[in-house]
């Protein structure tokens, strides 16, 4: 149970956070339909799980550096991150941006092979995707130290499943949602991801010094 809470949050906050492929998702709903949304947001997917791959192999050699159960650097350095990440969104300015759409856009098979493309290639520009997926997996890990195999396989896909289920919810929405993003909206919700992160950080920090005693 405490593992699918801690998915099923860490998923949703992944589907909401804010940046360009928040708004080309919506856009993309808008103005060339659900099926080329679904498309953009699948090469997303696919560059996360490339994200994950690295993030997983850079989480083991930490790991290797552990004694035993010992979790204490996994904690303190994912808690850095996350407090790096949650004062960074509070910090940034969040720019004012309409997300525009009228008419359906025409749209052939090569198109979306192109969106599917465009999706993987917003977000692998971003290399801080990997040390997200790092602290991400810091969160994994339970209160005996467990983190390898099945349970960070079994965490990992509920995020993603979690986190895909609310973009497609947003893609059907996405006429409904527009109204609704507003420069005051997207200032208050990058606000609340940031505490969000901050207080994750805070959480880790505090267990690994724990460890450590």
């Amino acid at each position: 149970m405490d593992l699918l809470l801690k998915g099923l949050v860490t998923g949703f906050i992944l589907s909401i956070m804010i940046g360009p492929v928040f708004f080309v998702l919506l856009e993309t709903s808008i103005r060339k339909g659900v099926k080329a949304a679904i498309a953009l947001d699948i090469g997303v997917l696919v560059s996360d799980l490339v994200y994950i791959l690295i993030a997983y192999m850079f989480y083991t050699e930490v790991e290797a550096l552990s004694h035993g159960d010992d979790k204490s650097l996994l904690h303190l350095i994912g808690g850095g991150l996350f407090l790096f990440y949650g004062f960074f969104n509070l910090m940034k300015k969040v720019k004012e941006r309409k997300v525009k759409g009228g008419e359906l856009d025409k749209v052939n098979t090569r198109d979306f092979i192109w969106l599917g493309v465009k999706g993987f290639l917003l977000n692998i520009a971003n290399p801080l995707v990997v040390f997200y997926w790092f602290s991400v997996m810091t969160l994994g890990a339970d209160s005996n130290g467990e983190s390898g195999g099945w349970r960070m396989i079994a965490f990992l896909g509920i995020i993603l499943i979690t986190f895909f289920t609310i973009d497609l919810l947003k893609i059907l929405g996405a006429k409904r949602l527009r109204p609704l993003v507003t420069h005051r909206v997207l200032v208050g919700l990058n606000r609340l991801i940031g505490i969000v992160f901050v207080l994750f950080g805070v959480v880790l920090i505090v267990e690994g010094i724990l460890g450590m005693q």
